[in-house]
């Protein structure tokens, strides 16, 4: 069996880091605009959690003082960044309704994670 670190890892590095943006892949995966709250709240969900997995495995990883830390640390970041995005992109969007319905159901939760990974890049620090 293979431990639950080890096939997220596996799972992440299949992935492609970067799409040119010509790539068809890449157009046909980028979102529409997201018109509902519900629209723009689940696939804010769904970038939160992928977040989440990979801030939950860096700090595994920083715990154990794994070698693997650094690289966990940056995907912890990096995928942060995507829900950041998506949260500023919404909330800037000019839509008001959906924007303060995001925000309220959604941004507490980003604003935790922020936090997390703040502590997670001191508790790095610290270990160095």
């Amino acid at each position: 069996m293979i431990p639950r670190v080890l096939a997220q890892r596996a799972m992440r590095l299949a992935r492609p880091s970067q799409l040119s943006s010509r790539s068809p892949i890449l157009r046909l995966c980028t979102p529409q605009p997201l018109a509902t709250p519900d629209a723009a709240i689940e696939h804010i969900t769904e970038l939160f959690a992928t977040a989440q997995d990979e801030f939950e495995i860096a700090m595994e990883e920083i715990e154990k003082v794994s070698v693997y830390a650094q690289a966990d640390r940056d995907a912890a970041r990096e995928e942060l960044g995507k829900v950041q995005e998506a949260y500023r992109k919404v909330v800037e969007s000019g839509d008001v309704e959906v924007a303060e319905e995001v925000k309220r159901r959604v941004g507490h939760r980003i604003r935790e994670l922020e936090g997390g990974v703040d502590r997670m890049e001191k508790i790095a620090i610290e270990q160095d």
